[in-house]
């Protein structure tokens, strides 16, 4: 089942915080999320459990409805299948066989592509038949780069910064003075900071990464990584990894914390919000008594248009416009233009005016808004603000009372700006049922969404005669908004 936080006026799926003492059932990727079906007008349907980090049941076939009693037979088949998804070494089993692979002559470094491990030689006959490669010390110090990206589309698809992306964010960490970076899902910026320590031409900082990708762990001591479900605040190794957390939360001798989070572009914000805010308490109950009303200062790299979703469940943050890039995505590349510009921005609550953006790349700072913007965002006297929010020059219209996308036109007939080919008569966000075009509801809601596939079966049944199957009435669907497409084609692309 495909889960989603899409911006549906008559069906939604919704994030359900359990009670509190009631135990959510675990699927591989640890504890479920509660979910429910809601309907136009807020009819509430039936409440059920799924996996919190994949959105398709190929992915996690997960699923138990809440009420749902589950016999002891399949509770253990259930924790026999959670256990043979568990990685084959334990961390710290890794730990030790990264030991011994560091030890090794330059020419019995092996890294099997398929299986996707670092191999002693004692392992190199079991591997004679799969893709096989040489590790360089470089290789071993940029994990990233040495292993394949997770490339599944609806649950785990990783996307990794740029070096000039990552440059920027340590920069800028380091210039407000932070010394210890909690990276979640963010492994080039950990890679960053340990080979700038090894330079020795900055002050060190340390770094902590958190990471459903399981594969770190043969890179990185328990200090260093922790296995982590960031949809459910699931630490994979328990206790431990939690007591890890807390000792690099607390800051001693000065060393500031900061947080920088970069999760799957097609994840549910609230269950990231809400793990955030867990991570967040925990460094406040590590704190001084005059830190007991704030939040750990927070980076979250996300899609520019999830910013109402994200400052409803955070209203302390703000979006910036620095647009972040990454290596390998087809599209988020720097030095874009118009509409093919990267979507993604940093949502922080870090004071905006301290988040210094670079000229060279085209920003300048808004002595107004106090923020630094990018050149086209011109301030709007009647507005107040900086309103851009994709990069490009925006247009106040005076009958809306507020600046609209460039492309947008007013409409007399619908009192509102929209693209010029827009279908008059429906509302903003209304673009009705694609099957029969009504407004009173969405495809997935239509009554007639199987007329086709019922006739087809009528058809066959009846000894091949032409069975009218076509809808009484079809209007043409409504082309979506550019910005609909994206934020679907987005949802489809988590990291």
């Amino acid at each position: 089942m495909e889960v989603s936080e899409a911006n549906d006026e008559s069906f939604g799926i919704e994030v359900i915080p359990t009670e509190d003492g009631k135990p959510a059932p675990c699927c591989p990727h640890g504890p479920t999320l509660l979910f429910e079906k809601v309907g136009k007008g807020g009819e509430k349907g039936r409440r059920f459990y799924a996996c919190s980090a994949c959105r398709d049941r190929k992915d996690c076939n997960f699923f138990q409805w809440e009420e749902e009693k589950v016999s002891e037979v399949r509770l253990l088949a259930r924790e026999a299948e959670n256990q043979s998804k568990r990685p084959v070494f334990t961390q710290q089993e890794n730990c030790s066989r990264f030991r011994k692979f560091s030890s090794l002559p330059l020419d019995e470094k092996k890294f099997c592509q398929d299986c996707q491990m670092l191999l002693l030689p004692g392992e190199h006959e079991a591997h004679s038949s799969h893709r096989t490669t040489a590790v360089s010390t470089d290789q071993l110090r940029r994990p990233s780069v040495l292993l394949r990206p997770l490339d599944n589309k609806k649950s785990n698809a990783q996307y990794l910064f740029t070096d000039r992306s990552s440059h920027f964010l340590l920069d800028t960490l380091a210039g407000l003075g932070y010394r210890k970076v909690l990276c979640v899902g963010t492994p080039r910026l950990q890679e960053l900071i340990k080979l700038r320590n090894l330079e020795q031409k900055h002050e060190p900082m340390k770094s902590l990464l958190l990471d459903i990708d399981f594969r770190y762990t043969q890179f990185y001591s328990q200090d260093e990584f922790c296995h982590y479900n960031m949809f459910n605040h699931h630490f994979f190794d328990g206790e431990a990894s939690g007591a890890v957390l807390q000792a690099f939360l607390t800051e001693c001798d000065g060393q500031k914390v900061v947080m920088v989070a970069d999760p799957p572009f097609g994840g549910l914000v609230k269950p990231l919000a809400s793990s955030f805010s867990l991570i967040s308490h925990t460094w406040r109950k590590l704190q001084s008594s005059d830190c007991s009303n704030t939040d750990i200062p927070m980076m979250w790299i996300f899609p520019y248009f999830f910013e109402p979703r994200i400052l409803e469940c955070l209203p302390s943050f703000t979006m910036l416009d620095y647009q972040v890039d990454y290596d390998n995505h087809p599209l988020y590349k720097h030095g874009k233009t118009g509409r093919k510009q990267s979507p993604v921005r940093l949502f922080t609550n870090i004071s905006p005016r301290d988040v210094v953006l670079p000229k060279d790349e085209g920003y300048r700072f808004c002595s107004v808004c106090q923020r630094f913007v990018l050149s086209l965002n011109k301030h709007c006297a009647k507005c107040n603000v900086c309103p851009s929010k994709d990069g490009r020059e925006w247009k106040h219209c005076s009958m809306c009372e507020k600046c609209v996308k460039p492309s947008w036109r007013h409409c007399q007939r619908c009192g509102r700006c929209a693209l010029p080919d827009h279908k008059c008569g429906q509302g903003e966000g209304q673009e009705g049922c694609f099957n029969c075009g009504s407004l009173e509801h969405k495809r997935k809601a239509c009554p007639l969404k199987d007329t086709h596939r019922i006739s087809h079966r009528s058809n066959a049944k009846s000894g091949g005669k032409r069975v009218s199957h076509r809808p009484l009435l079809k209007p043409k669907a409504k082309r979506k908004s550019g910005a609909a497409r994206r934020a679907k084609k987005l949802a489809a692309l988590p990291k």
